[in-house]
């Protein structure tokens, strides 16, 4: 059936009817031969708030150049984005998951209300990532998103830094253990220009997993932000999406239940943020594919971790891309037999062929061979209990122990508990339980890199568990419990725990429970009442009304 590439933009510029229209386009330069071509919308996500977004005005220039070359008129707009790691640790990282919902309205209003024929979206920060690809799934037009790459590792002595490292090393002076001097040079030296954090931390897992789902290029997101390569890798997304145009290749066409699986695996091979869970979770619903978090816990069973990469691990994301990238990743799941090969992506070619197309740089150490894994199973474990009834998310790498019981240390907000970590009182055996922190206490389900980097910093990461029901930056590891549902705010069980009540988490039998009858427990909760809301107006208040359990990806309904 014959395509037509301006099905949707001809609503607004053909016939004499839409002369004001192209009279208002005429007026910021555009020509008669401008408009017959079909309007190619590029959502850009820049910022000069942080790094993460900061380059992507640059990379936008270049695929229109690209979408002007294959034949289309690109029309470009911008959307809002909030720096983690800017935000992190204050009452401002309430805002950031629920900016992803924003970003994926504003570029769905837009899209609509402007008839694209076509969208590129353009993604840095943590949320801007699912954020767009949620806005493309909605509008389903041709389109495809490119992540605006990693940072590169700062230098510090003999050592290589990301954020995270700052992170940490504010613990470790809040313990003592390094000078204000050496603080500042780790600060001053972590992150030398622009891109997004440079571990596997949320960004790049989650621009690797849209990789292996098909929604981006593969190897192109890989490039790092400031390479000269990356803009010949806008380039061709902005010639790639008038073929997906002129083919009629939409984004529910390419985003399947296998390809899910295929960007689940991808997240657990690599060791990847415990985010993914959320951003995953959020695009099957709005791409209608059936997925649930127990999926996450099935496919990690029989994935290895490959990619040995910070966190926990020594490479950072350009080190990765220098290795082989995602490519390489996939083609060892191939030859594993866990990558379904016939998923297709906006490259026209199937993730199989993407997979069988990598390359492997001579005497890589990065991306270790599938039969000499870092870890035989995957990245991730799902966990239930009387804590957690819907489940919660466990990160396993970076950490050998499989099994935590101690006292509970209950805050009410993330504050609280790192004021504690930071005054020495926090012990080892401790469970560090954070609550009224998740979608709809806090509201927007902080991350909490300044808790689990000052109990890492402070030398406790071997010997303490933390369990909140908000959730952790991409760069957290250690013995680390996020996303426990039902969340304290809605009456969750964690809502009841005591100071010194014992809380067992055990991984192998995928257990999270505080040790308390079943008598006691209900005995609590009927005496428990709901917190007043932070928040009675504005679109804070408007998102903990809407927002749903995080084991539903906390999307607002």
């Amino acid at each position: 059936m014959k395509v037509d590439p301006k099905k949707h933009s001809r609503a607004i510029t053909a016939g004499p009817d839409r002369a004001p229209a192209r009279a208002m386009f005429k007026a910021i330069g555009f020509k008669d031969a401008d408009l017959e071509r079909p309007l190619i919308g590029v959502a850009n996500t820049w910022t000069e708030i942080g790094p993460c977004n900061y380059h992507l005005r640059r990379l936008a220039a270049k695929v229109k150049e690209g979408i002007r070359a294959a034949g289309g008129t690109p029309l470009e707009f911008n959307t809002v984005s909030i720096s983690d790691g800017i935000t992190m640790g204050s009452q401002g990282m309430k805002t950031s998951l629920i900016s992803r919902e924003v970003i994926a309205d504003s570029i769905e209003l837009v899209a609509r209300g402007n008839h694209f024929d076509a969208m590129v979206a353009l993604s840095g920060c943590d949320k801007t990532i699912p954020g767009t690809v949620m806005a493309l799934v909605r509008i389903n037009v041709p389109g495809l998103m490119l992540y605006g790459g990693s940072i590169m590792y700062g230098e510090h002595g003999a050592r290589r830094l990301t954020i995270q490292d700052v992170f940490e090393a504010v613990g470790a002076f809040n313990a003592g253990k390094i000078s204000a001097d050496e603080l500042r040079a780790i600060e001053n030296s972590a992150c030398p220009g622009p891109g997004a954090c440079g571990g596997q931390f949320t960004a790049n897992t989650m621009a690797t997993a849209f990789e292996m789902l098909g929604i981006s290029p593969m190897g192109l997101g890989d490039v790092p932000a400031m390479d000269p390569r990356k803009d010949e890798a806008a380039f061709e997304c902005g010639r790639l999406v008038m073929d997906l145009l002129n083919q009629g290749i939409t984004p529910r066409q390419i985003i399947s239940r296998k390809g899910m699986e295929n960007a689940i695996a991808g997240v657990l091979a690599t060791g990847g943020s415990t985010n993914a869970v959320l951003h995953l979770l959020a695009v099957a619903r709005e791409a209608g594919v059936r997925l649930s978090i127990d999926d996450f816990d099935k496919i990690s069973r029989k994935t290895p971790v490959l990619a040995d990469l910070k966190p926990w691990g020594r490479f950072t994301a350009p080190e990765m891309y220098r290795a082989g990238g995602m490519a390489l990743v996939a083609r060892r799941l191939l030859r594993a037999g866990l990558l379904h090969a016939s998923a297709m992506t906006v490259t026209g070619r199937t993730i199989g062929d993407e997979a069988k197309a990598a390359h492997e740089a001579p005497g890589q150490e990065v991306i270790r061979p599938f039969e000499n894994p870092l870890k035989p199973t995957g990245g991730m474990a799902i966990l239930r209990g009387n804590l957690a009834p819907e489940g919660c998310v466990i990160k396993l790498v970076g950490h050998e122990r499989m099994i935590h019981r101690g006292p509970a240390r209950v805050f009410n907000q993330e504050e609280d508990a790192f004021a504690a970590v930071k005054q020495g009182r926090i012990k080892p055996g401790d469970v560090v339980v954070i609550r009224y922190e998740g979608p709809k206490g806090g509201p927007g389900m902080r991350e909490m890199l300044g808790v689990t980097g000052a109990i890492v910093g402070a030398g406790l990461g071997e010997s303490v568990a933390l369990m909140t029901d908000g959730r952790f930056s991409g760069a957290t590891y250690g013995f680390m419990v996020g996303h426990v549902a039902p969340e304290a705010a809605v009456g969750g069980p964690v809502a009841v725990v005591k100071n010194g009540d014992t809380i067992v988490i055990d991984v192998k039998k995928r257990r999270i429970d505080v040790e308390l009858s079943a008598a006691e427990m209900k005995r609590r909760l009927a005496k428990w009442k709901p917190p007043k809301p932070p928040f009675t107006r504005g679109v804070m208040a408007k998102y903990a009304r809407l927002v749903s359990s995080a084991t539903e990806g906390a999307v607002t309904r």
